[in-house]
């Protein structure tokens, strides 16, 4: 059975709501519940747009429950200490399992999970792998399993795990981080759980190789030689952004084009959006994801290749332990061969339009010491670079470009400082891991004292000035940067 999406239960319905902008983030009625059976409401505003002094606003609230602030009850201290604080707000943003709803975009899942918070009231793919870092620290075990075996049920209901769970996702996944997820729960319950996933690993693989979807993520390089790059399975503007995607492709006047493909793609990167994928490196309606070879997702997915093929290993299937292992050696050096410059001896994104490294300098580059890939050489000149263009007063910066989108400067993010911290520490660095580390608990703790909140990303160039950037004011809440500071302050104590 197809699953249909906001736009294609509604449609004239939708797409007025959106345009018209009757809501100011476009998110608000693609995550509205209907009242009533869809297609009564449907047939309802046929009916009624026809009639003098029809107002949008006031159909869409008598038909459909809007989405609410979940615990408006719940204040914070700032007397509070930051941890304890932490620790509270796994229950507010704790959600139960849910149940299917008609003509609702929101994918049921049968385990609680945990959101972001602010705007984001469903599971999001990456975030959980950051926001599972604090709860490890918490001893919220049972939430972390709970949260990866919603992970397992969506890819075997709809083959690959989508950005959230919403219709209106199904047609993207985010960065890969299931096998790293595993890697934390046998960190706790034992390498067993390998042999427990294997299933849904392979099927995950198998998503991102093109095996089972028609999306395009592989992209061959040379004679069996493969990457892999972000690719949304539809080129239309995105629902829960209609609005901002419509009106790009006005300035862009590409009537015909890959545009919201790659707006889309850039969603399914995480970075939404950065100068990374811009092809003039600064406006957004040139953006040219799927034709960017990501140097993180490339990582991530070598990481996947390596954790099927101990999960063989461990189960004494020699032959396909091997195989696996081919792959991952071949990605390893397909890596190196296309996204490494010896020059400065730093890892790039490999654009396959002008058949070279990218121009953009971001701290995505630093992945392959994150994942452990890079040779032991290379980190001196890496270490250099960070000292010397990423690293701000409050911890490490995203890129190097003011392009007004919120993944790049003057924001750092926390999955970014993890990235990089643990990098580190893969490769000896421990000054410098720990420099970063209290930069950043000093940061957040400091806008907490301040505002009573933990943010989705911050000014890590003027703490004073609050984040910014991209479609959507800053959230707070907030799950990744909630786990990323536990696991830190744990690591390296309070500031």
């Amino acid at each position: 059975m197809s699953i249909l999406s906001p736009d294609q239960i509604y449609g004239d319905l939708f797409k007025e709501v959106q345009l018209q902008r009757i809501f100011e983030d476009n998110k608000t009625f693609a995550d509205a519940v209907p009242k009533e059976a869809p297609e009564k409401i449907v047939q309802q505003y046929q009916l009624q747009r026809q009639h003098p002094g029809f107002s949008l606003l006031r159909f869409v609230r008598e038909h459909f429950e809007l989405p609410k602030p979940y615990d408006t009850q719940y204040y914070s201290d700032t007397n509070t200490p930051i941890v304890e604080h932490l620790e509270k707000l796994w229950n507010v943003l704790k959600r139960a399992p849910n149940q299917e709803v008609l003509g609702s975009s929101l994918l049921a899942l049968p385990f609680p999970y945990i959101v972001p918070g602010g705007r984001f009231d469903e599971i999001y793919y990456w975030d959980s792998y950051f926001t599972m870092l604090g709860l490890q620290e918490s001893g919220e075990y049972e939430m972390i399993e709970n949260m990866i075996k919603n992970f397992a049920f969506m890819i075997d209901r709809y083959g690959h795990i989508p950005n959230g769970n919403r219709s209106y996702f199904l047609s993207r996944s985010q960065p890969p981080y299931f096998s790293l997820m595993l890697e934390l729960l046998a960190e706790i319950k034992g390498e067993d759980v390998y042999l427990d996933y294997l299933g849904p690993l392979l099927k995950e693989y198998a998503y991102w190789m093109d095996k089972t979807q028609k999306a395009k993520h592989v992209v061959e390089m040379s004679e069996g030689q493969f990457l892999n790059r972000y690719y949304d399975q539809l080129n239309i503007e995105r629902q829960e952004s209609y609005y901002e995607d419509a009106h790009l492709a006005v300035l862009a006047e590409k009537k015909e084009s890959r545009l919201f493909r790659d707006i889309r793609s850039g969603a399914e990167s995480g970075w939404d959006f950065s100068s990374r994928w811009m092809q003039d490196g600064k406006e957004l309606h040139t953006i040219e994801t799927t034709r960017i070879i990501p140097i993180d997702l490339n990582c991530l997915l070598y990481h996947l290749e390596k954790t099927i093929e101990k999960a063989y290993r461990l189960m004494g299937n020699k032959a396909s332990a091997n195989k696996y292992r081919l792959i991952a050696k071949n990605r390893k050096q397909t890596i190196h061969q296309y996204c490494f410059n010896k020059r400065d001896g730093w890892y790039y994104d490999y654009n396959i339009r002008t058949k070279a490294l990218s121009k953009e300098l971001t701290i995505a580059g630093f992945t392959p010491f994150f994942i452990g890939i890079a040779p032991q050489k290379e980190i001196k000149k890496a270490v250099d670079i960070i000292r010397k263009k990423f690293l701000k007063s409050g911890g490490i910066i995203t890129s190097l470009k003011v392009s007004g989108e919120q993944w790049d400067a003057p924001n750092g993010w926390a999955p970014m400082q993890w990235t990089v911290i643990k990098g580190l520490r893969n490769y000896n660095q421990f000054e410098l891991a720990a420099n970063i580390a209290k930069r950043w608990i000093a940061l957040n703790t400091k806008v907490y004292q301040q505002t009573g909140k933990m943010m989705e990303k911050y000014n890590v160039i003027d703490p004073s000035v609050e984040a910014g950037g991209g479609e959507y004011p800053a959230q707070d809440g907030f799950g990744w940067s909630n786990g990323v500071l536990l696991k830190l302050i744990k690591m390296y104590g309070e500031f």
